[in-house]
């Protein structure tokens, strides 16, 4: 926003407060290797950011009822706004935390450093899980670790055979940063198919 709009400033100076979406601004929430790759494609063009290391979270501030960002429907990203029927809390920290904490702003708030503008957001954002998580795979596909059916399917994993041909291993947004490669087996399965592929 312009260095002449009114800053909004957190009264809390002791710890982090939970305070309603949407009486200053709304939220979008990505998962921070997500968001790390998206603050490097945004440059000074972010806004202030909230990053929490104890869930993995971050959080761009963006004008109240943003329609553009209402209409996201990005893997793991979220649009924190005001419901009809109940409230929403965002956990904010005093302005001067920094890293030295678990919640802090990341980009501190500023004259120039408060909203993102959500059109620059959703092409670093959009951009960043691409590279991040990979191409988003077509339909539903079942969580690796909750065996559940996820619309928002992460590949984590494509293990190879012998054979050549493997299957692709998919999570869910939540389970996607905690899916462990077995580093051991796909070594083996590469070296196996690069060997038969000599052998021709």
């Amino acid at each position: 926003m312009k260095a002449a709009d009114p800053l909004w400033t957190p009264s809390n100076t002791e710890d982090v407060e939970a305070l309603p979406v949407g009486k200053w601004w709304d939220a979008i929430a990505a998962p921070t290797p997500v968001a790390d790759r998206a603050l490097e494609l945004l440059g000074d063009r972010s806004g202030a950011v909230i990053q929490d290391d104890t869930y993995g979270k971050t959080y761009w501030l963006i004008g109240i009822d943003t329609s553009t960002a209402r209409s996201w429907r990005m893997r793991g990203v979220r649009i924190l706004a005001e419901l009809a029927d109940e409230g929403t809390l965002l956990g904010v920290p005093p302005a001067s935390w920094g890293a030295e904490h678990r919640t802090y702003w990341r980009i501190p708030l500023g004259p120039d450093r408060y909203l993102t503008d959500t059109n620059h957001l959703v092409r670093a954002l959009s951009q960043a899980l691409d590279e991040v998580f990979g191409p988003a795979p077509d339909g539903r596909q079942l969580c690796y670790y909750c065996d559940l059916p996820t619309d928002e399917p992460v590949i984590v994993d494509v293990q190879h055979s012998a054979g050549g041909a493997g299957r692709t291993v998919y999570a869910c947004p939540p389970h996607a940063r905690t899916y462990e490669r077995d580093a051991v087996t796909e070594a083996a399965a590469r070296r196996r198919a690069l060997e038969r592929g000599r052998s021709r």
